[in-house]
């Protein structure tokens, strides 16, 4: 089953994003994707710095564990269990030839920097493309 993905708040800039975005859209470990444009976008005469926020939410699954109450009294309980993490999802994205490691990962954030120098048609100076993705999982805080 396709994960979810919610792109109302994303401007579309960024083929880095895009990439990330269609492999995230591929793994069968993902139920929902959201894509936001993040306010640390500046644009300048020499560069323009991208930044993006992707949200990830796992799928679960859920299993029945045996236990004794008090040490006497078999009972079963419900546990419900993600099948990835931020920590599988750096390793799985690390392995892709097409993303690589990313520049900077915790248990909270997955943070990707791009660089790519662009010269537009017919002008002798570019500038510099900065594109800054962090990819989080949904329902986990921010850390900014």
């Amino acid at each position: 089953m396709a994960p979810h993905l919610d792109r109302d708040q994303w401007s579309g800039e960024g083929d880095f994003t895009q990439t990330l975005v269609d492999w995230l859209l591929e793994c069968d470990m993902i139920t929902f994707v959201r894509v936001e444009d993040s306010e640390s976008a500046r644009t300048d005469v020499d560069y323009n710095l991208l930044s993006n926020e992707i949200f990830v939410e796992f799928r679960t699954r859920e299993r029945v564990e045996r236990e004794l109450l008090w040490g006497i009294i078999p009972r079963k309980r419900v546990v419900t269990e993600k099948l990835m993490t931020l920590d599988h999802l750096d390793v799985a994205l690390g392995e892709d030839m097409n993303i690589g490691t990313p520049d900077y990962a915790d248990e909270g954030m997955i943070q990707f920097l791009k660089t790519d120098r662009v010269i537009p048609p017919y002008q002798t100076k570019g500038y510099k493309l900065i594109e800054l993705v962090r990819i989080y999982e949904v329902g986990m805080s921010r850390q900014t």
